[in-house]
């Protein structure tokens, strides 16, 4: 089994779209072993999207995610990494496949609902910014 992390974003949890988007997670085989409700500072917004600081999106970024509330999910799975990145869709919605989480639920390209860890060792990193091992239920 493999662990992952995704966030609900601020549009999620704005337009009602977190237990849906939770269910459909569900639905797709993953189990959820932390959630939590977070309004993110600037600062820690900043500091987990660092490695996008030199991208011209950064600032609209960070923005965004501190818009509102988000919901960080601490996911697992067999290939919860690919599995989540395919559930999730193209980054820009008017791309992404039909069914997946942001065709359904997302506006646009930076409203785009969820995020997800790109690789198990960005996993590995990003679930640590938000959650504690003894946060994590494990798996029976």
């Amino acid at each position: 089994m493999e662990q992952t992390l995704a966030i609900l974003k601020p549009d999620s949890y704005a337009n009602g779209n977190a237990g849906k988007i939770l269910a459909h997670l569900e639905a797709e085989g993953f189990t959820i072993r932390g959630l939590r409700v977070v309004h993110l500072t600037e600062a820690q917004a900043g500091a987990f999207y660092a490695v996008h600081s030199e991208r011209p999106f950064f600032g609209s970024l960070v923005e965004f995610m501190t818009s509102g509330p988000c919901i960080p999910v601490a996911l697992e799975r067999e290939n919860a990494v690919k599995g989540l990145r395919e559930v999730m869709g193209a980054t820009n919605p008017a791309e992404a496949a039909e069914g997946t989480i942001r065709k359904l639920y997302a506006a646009n390209i930076e409203n785009n609902a969820i995020h997800g860890s790109d690789s198990p060792e960005n996993a590995a990193i990003e679930l640590a910014f938000f959650f504690s091992s003894s946060d994590l239920i494990a798996a029976r």
